[in-house]
């Protein structure tokens, strides 16, 4: 079956040098002649000819050496050839291309950039900017300097040109990618779309509040703290510590896990693409859910299910900002964000978040937050049919539903009215309420 490191060909074109190219700058693959789109085999006639020419016409075209050989597959003659994945950028007519899915794909623009930048072994945030000492904001870097004692003990007594170079963040001189962003008086000046926009709505689309967090890093992560402890509910604990005296200590219970909310707005500003000018990390806080998203997918060959396995793979796109959170404590390892993401949730009894990885283009990765189990995703996991489902979300919005109302809502009859709602009952996630006509159901 075709797929991102396989395709089939009945025969060779000269034009199918883009596949080849395209699986050298991604993962691989096997360009298969003599097979044709309906994955039967065919055969190829000349292949013998092409065991000759190929591989000559592949390396003159290309600068890459594959493996052709031929193969007898019931009774017919395929020609199977299979490319390496390059360490270096490989070129068709003056393009880039990459395999995503089974689809050969032209890079352009941020995502060429992006790409040629990985291909060079270097990471953006390493290269050198024009600005120098003078751009920086000596209050950041004693900020920095304090939160970072702890992993860094030598560091409160050294001088600020000694600090960077030490974190790789200055070279001849001139101050890199990162050190602008965590340190600089306007890093925005620089990267115009390296800001956090946070947005309060009702409903879908209608934004009540909305606003952009610039500055450096650190400042924009506090900012965005703040908008979002504005923006969601806290209830407080009182708890009598001493009878005696009575000593009383408020513990504040907020609706999200504010932890877990810190964390995801880390890994969405250290390990976003900032070769994207276009886009920028974004909190959008709903009735219901918290959507934290940055731009960027997730580095081959990380997935969103490895996300959930503790101490996974990591792979930060921005290393330098990466460590520079981890000194500062911001962060405890590289690998570990995710699960403490879910495990927080589920202390403070919420579902687990959702993580989406959109991989088309520059791709944006997600992070959303769920303020109660009672989330459509989370009731089809446990089972609910969509009657059930729309009868749930009728009674978050009218606190509670009854017989005839649950009809109406689904077009169903009353006794598969009164079969749906006592499964939910069954299910610990409605209560009966009252007797007769005044029957109604609520959560529990």
């Amino acid at each position: 079956m075709e797929g991102e490191r396989r395709e089939y060909k009945e025969s060779w074109r000269d034009e199918y040098l883009k596949i080849i190219a395209s699986f050298a700058n991604t993962s691989g693959g096997d360009l298969i002649l003599g097979v044709n789109d309906k994955d039967e085999t065919v055969g190829v006639r000349n292949y013998h000819k092409l065991l000759e020419d190929l591989p000559n016409k592949i390396k003159n075209k290309l600068l890459i050496t594959p493996s052709v050989i031929s193969k007898t597959v019931q009774g017919k003659t395929i020609v199977n050839i299979r490319i390496e994945p390059a360490d270096f950028p490989v070129f068709y007519e003056g393009k880039i291309f990459i395999r995503s899915g089974s689809t050969t794909q032209e890079l352009t623009g941020a995502e060429l950039s992006s790409f040629l930048l990985t291909k060079s072994g270097k990471s953006w945030d390493s290269i050198e900017t024009d600005a120098t000492l003078n751009d920086l904001d000596e209050e950041a870097l004693q900020t920095f300097i304090q939160l970072s004692k702890r992993r860094l003990p030598f560091i409160e007594n050294t001088d600020m040109e000694t600090l960077l170079q030490n974190l790789d963040l200055i070279k001849n001189g001139k101050i890199t990618r990162a050190g602008l962003l965590l340190f600089g008086k306007k890093p925005q000046a620089y990267f115009i779309s390296a800001y956090v926009r946070g947005g309060r709505f009702k409903g879908a689309t209608n934004i009540v509040d909305s606003k952009e967090f610039y500055g450096n890093l650190f400042r924009q992560l506090e900012d965005s703290m703040n908008f979002v402890r504005n923006h969601i509910s806290v209830r407080y604990e009182i708890n009598v510590q001493d009878t005696t005296i009575q000593d009383l200590a408020r513990k504040d219970i907020w609706e999200y896990p504010l932890d877990a909310i810190r964390e995801a707005l880390i890994n969405a500003i250290i390990h976003r693409d900032y070769t994207d000018y276009s886009s920028r990390v974004e909190v959008r806080i709903y009735d219901d859910k918290i959507w934290i998203n940055n731009p960027g997918k997730l580095p081959p060959p990380l997935t969103v299910e490895d996300l959930r396995i503790p101490n996974h793979q990591s792979k930060p796109k921005n290393p330098l900002l990466a460590k520079a959170f981890y000194f500062a404590g911001l962060i405890e390892s590289w690998g570990t964000g995710t699960s403490k993401i879910i495990n927080l949730c589920k202390e403070h009894g919420l579902p687990e978040p959702k993580f989406e990885d959109r991989q088309d283009g520059i791709g944006s990765f997600t992070v959303i937050f769920y303020k109660d189990i009672y989330n459509e995703e989370n009731l089809r996991k446990i089972g609910l049919n969509e009657r059930q489902i729309r009868g749930v979300m009728y009674v978050k919005e009218k606190g509670r539903i009854t017989n005839k109302e649950y009809r109406i809502l689904n077009q169903i009859s009353d006794e598969g009215a009164r079969l749906d709602l006592m499964d939910l009952v069954t299910k610990n996630i409605l209560k009966m309420e009252g007797k007769g006509r005044n029957v109604h159901y609520k959560f529990r």
